[in-house]
């Protein structure tokens, strides 16, 4: 293990309450809220307020958080991760509502972007590495080649709640660079996995990779396609967490071990 690596893996407790709370998806939760294609989740029980994401719409991301009784002024990390409008749209409309934000971004994305978030007043971060964002939050670092994407690893008593936003790099190698990165086990993988044209002999090999790295739970959205969320539902049973927007996720939900 490397000197980065024995960083990202502290022999310190983790946390023990942490809710995610997704506020912007194209698959349908809870019915008052609005659905469109994109993806935002919002992190709370951590030392930081965490959104990922901020989905397509800002106007929509702002309905959303008003109808969950979320206040945006009580955000203080925007990760972004990667660069596309589904995942970035929303970010204007949140910086008019909350401009004290860091933003966590790629380091790979384009010059005028980072200026005009600056010009909001945010602070951006811009990542290349893997590197802590907040206690017990990490950053997986920029993969992939001609998309550069970050995901987060979160560390909890009971294990890794990993956040991916579409997962271009291969949802597969992100779970490679994290279990290089971290020693616990993954206990909940939650986004988009980028499976909308994969052939369903393809995903059953990426759900036989999860179990190869012990994942326990999953919730697949926004771009995993419905043929993948039923495979996944197929193979995990009560193990696949039926996301969308308006899903509420609490440590407390997910046990340790699936019997």
């Amino acid at each position: 293990m490397s000197p980065v690596e024995q960083e990202l893996s502290p022999a310190v407790p983790a946390l023990d309450e942490l809710v995610l709370k997704v506020v912007h998806d194209n698959y349908p939760c809870v019915d008052s809220l609005k659905t469109a294609w994109g993806f935002s989740a919002l992190v709370t029980g951590s030392e930081k307020t965490i959104l990922f994401d901020t989905g397509s719409d800002g106007t929509l991301l702002l309905e959303n958080m008003a109808r969950l009784q979320i206040d945006p002024g009580r955000i203080d990390i925007v990760v972004l991760s990667h660069l596309h409008q589904d995942h970035t749209g929303g970010l204007t409309g949140l910086l008019q509502a909350n401009s004290r934000v860091q933003v966590y971004l790629p380091a790979s994305f384009p010059t005028r972007f980072k200026e005009a978030v600056r010009g909001y007043g945010a602070t951006v971060v811009e990542i290349g590495g893997p590197q802590e964002i907040c206690k017990d939050v990490y950053t997986t670092g920029t993969l992939g080649r001609r998309i550069k994407e970050q995901a987060l690893a979160i560390r909890t008593q009971r294990g890794l709640v990993v956040l991916t936003g579409c997962a271009h790099p291969g949802i597969v190698q992100i779970l490679k660079r994290i279990r290089r990165l971290h020693e616990e086990d993954i206990l909940l993988v939650m986004g988009g996995f980028h499976l909308e044209w994969v052939t369903k002999w393809k995903v059953e090999a990426i759900i036989a990779a999860f179990r190869c790295h012990g994942v326990r739970y999953v919730a697949p959205t926004h771009c995993s396609s419905d043929k993948a969320r039923q495979l996944f539902q197929q193979s995990y049973g009560p193990g696949c967490l039926d996301a969308g927007v308006g899903k509420r996720i609490a440590l407390t939900d997910l046990q340790a071990s699936l019997t």
